[in-house]
Parts: structure tokens; sequence; C-alpha cells
């Protein structure tokens, strides 16, 4: 039988094969993710992500059920819980050593929240469980985003709430400073800062591959949501997707 194959940044290689290449580059950036976040974006991920939560605030009751998939270092759990006090917010992620370092940090703000690691492909929740599905940064690493998506639609109780808070496809008259930016000075900073100047080549290459506001609208309505729209934010530098269900 023939191997499926799917992309990793700019190269093809088989399914199997990019699961363990994405989880090799968060093992080598967990401990600096952050501070290369703030650095690389100038600061801007974290407008990027209050937006994100505003976009909830009005649609959620205040003791929703939340999970944050892919949600890495927990910065996005931790605007959730502040937005929303009385919710029950879930960190997960597939990687082992991001969902390592985002528990020491939700300690060291005194934060007690459930942590689980997880697939998105596959979720270990019941149907319709959860008000609220985020997933930040992390959908353009998911290797089936369709099943994932699907997934996300199947554990949200009807009129939840799905985010997609993802890079996009940026306005074209920008397109050459922000591909300069993109493949000359994001992996040197990944080199300088993180000592590893391939994983945010790599970075670089996977927002190339990701699909565009329309695509990715498409692709949730296929996956069953009712309702789907979108903001671009910086100039289409990265996209909020609101889905309901």
């Amino acid at each position: 039988m023939e191997k499926k194959t799917t992309d990793f940044g700019f190269e093809t290689v088989s399914a199997d094969d990019k699961q363990k290449r994405v989880a090799d580059v968060f093992d080598s950036v967990a401990a600096k993710y952050d501070l290369m976040n703030d650095l690389m974006s100038f600061g801007l991920h974290r407008y990027w992500k209050r937006f994100a939560i505003a976009r909830a605030s009005a649609l959620l009751p205040e003791d929703a059920a939340i999970l944050d998939l892919a949600g890495g270092t927990g910065d996005l759990t931790r605007s959730f819980l502040k937005k929303f006090p009385k919710a029950t917010v879930v960190l997960s992620d597939i990687n082992n050593a991001m969902l390592q370092e985002g528990r020491k940090i939700l300690r060291s703000h005194g934060i007690t929240t459930p942590v689980v690691q997880c697939n998105a492909e596959a979720l270990p929740f019941t149907d319709q469980s959860l008000h609220a599905v985020s997933i930040s940064f992390g959908l353009r690493n998911v290797t089936e985003k369709e099943t994932a998506l699907r997934e996300m639609r199947r554990v949200l109780k009807p009129g939840g709430l799905a985010l997609v808070l993802e890079f996009s496809h940026v306005w074209r008259p920008l397109s050459p400073f922000y591909d300069f930016y993109s493949f000359k000075v994001l992996p040197k900073l990944g080199r300088l800062i993180a000592h590893d100047e391939a994983s945010y080549r790599y970075l670089a290459e996977s927002i190339r591959k990701h699909p565009d506001q329309e695509t990715l609208k498409a692709m949730m309505l296929d996956a069953g949501f009712q309702r789907v729209d979108y903001h671009n934010l910086t100039a289409g530098v990265v996209a909020v997707h609101v889905g309901r269900a």
C-alpha cells in the first residue's frame, strides 16, 4: 500500500514522518517558545490572542467548558481563565515538552487547571461535551486538518464555538517585505535565540503551505460548522476564524 504523503514546510513527506518531525521541532523550541513569540511578532501575538478571546466573550456562558487545543505554553488558557474565571479550561497539546512547559508556567501563576496530552485528530472527549474549542497557531502543524476540524465540531455542544487563530495570507502589497522577514530574518533569530535555525525556517514554510482565509472557511463549513466568519489581523498576517456548531 502506498504511504500517504503530506507537507512538512516545502518538503513532501509521509504522514507518519511529519508527525515525528513536528514533534522534534517543538521538543527543540519549547523552552524558548514564548520569548521567540514575543521577538518575532514584536509582541503582537498577545494582541491577536486578546482579539480571539474578545470574540468569544459575548458568545460563551460564564461557566463554559473550553478546550485549548495545541495550547502549548498555556498563554491562551491563562487568558480564557482571566476572562471566564468560572470556566473549566483544559490545556492540551500533542507535544509533551510543550505541555510540561505550559504546566510549569501555569503553576508559576498559581493556576491549577486540567492538562491533557492528546492528538487534535482524535480528541478524548465525548460528543457535544464542550462549549468552545480553540486552536492557536497549531492547525498548520496538524497532518490531517480536515479530521481535526471534524473532531472540534464533534465535541462541541449545539451552538458551541470554534476559534482558529492562525497565520494566514498577508495583504499582497506587503508580501515582498513579509517574505524577506520570514525567510531571511526569522531563521537568524531562531539561530541566535533558540539555537535552532531549521525549526524557524520550517515555521516560515509552513505558513506558506497553510490554507488561505477563504479555503479554511470552506474547510470548516465542510467539517459541519453552521456559520463561519473570519477576521484579518495585521493585514492578514494572521486570521481568526470563528465557527458555530
